[in-house]
């Protein structure tokens, strides 16, 4: 009597776990078709990680503005137009100038000869697989950005593109040429601020030097790698030719 009483009191913890087993599946079943569905992992923008703020993160607002939720969760990144395209991720925290004040810091550095008496002119800078006779936006960024630094400097910089007039036109006010014609040809310019770029695998290498007028003697350097996607954020006025581009079409020396 007690191993019936035994066997069924066994036969009945069985049953109870099967039906609770069953219940289980039958509630994990559920709950997976409930559950809504996770869209699909994003595609990190390395150049964006690149770009991405060091600082740690210290209230929801500024969470969010990294394009994260208040819980952390990283959400879609933004996405800014241009002429050039589109651009995924967050915006640039650097540009062209940020750059240029490192050069210029090292330049002041190891300069020689020059000082606050000796004036100095600044030229666009040269593709280094030309014949030294082109540049591009970032060429002419750069002699803008180092006229900038060397005057913060106390450096004395002329402007040879100066003319002695200001042309008033309908496009607008004037005072800048690129026609020799209108230029001084005689001016107190002792030393010139000039370099050369080249296309390297991660940006750009730019080779700064400052050269005697008359003794053609190097005077100062600074070499910087400026990356591409700081490069590719000067956008052209007329958006006519961008990264080798014509009209929609990449364009490439065979």
């Amino acid at each position: 009597m007690k191993r019936r009483n035994q066997y069924a009191a066994l036969s009945l913890c069985a049953s109870l776990l099967s039906i609770s087993g069953c219940s289980m599946m039958m509630g994990e079943e559920e709950v997976a078709e409930q559950a809504p569905q996770r869209p699909a992992m994003n595609v990190i923008d390395i150049t964006a990680a690149d770009r991405a703020p060091t600082k740690p993160v210290e209230n929801t607002s500024e969470i969010q503005s990294q394009g994260m939720d208040a819980y952390g969760a990283i959400g879609q990144p933004p996405l800014y137009s241009s002429v050039q395209g589109a651009y995924k991720g967050r915006p640039l925290t650097k540009h062209i100038g940020d750059y240029v004040k490192n050069m210029a810091q090292d330049l002041i550095a190891n300069m020689e000869y020059v000082n606050n008496k000796t004036p100095i002119g600044v030229t666009h800078f040269a593709l280094l697989d030309t014949d030294l006779q082109k540049t591009d936006l970032l060429g002419r960024q750069m002699a803008e950005s180092f006229v900038h630094e060397l005057h913060k400097f106390r450096v004395p910089v002329i402007d040879f593109k100066a003319t002695e007039y200001i042309r008033i036109t309908d496009d607008g006010d004037f005072v800048l040429s690129r026609d020799y014609l209108e230029l001084s040809s005689s001016l107190p310019i002792e030393y010139v601020l000039t370099g050369t770029m080249t296309k390297h695998q991660g940006g750009v290498l730019v080779n700064a030097r400052i050269l005697g007028m008359e003794s053609r003697a190097v005077v100062a350097t600074a070499q910087m790698l400026v990356p591409f996607y700081v490069v590719d954020a000067l956008i052209p006025s007329d958006g006519s030719q961008q990264n080798g581009m014509r009209d929609g079409v990449k364009l490439s020396r065979g």
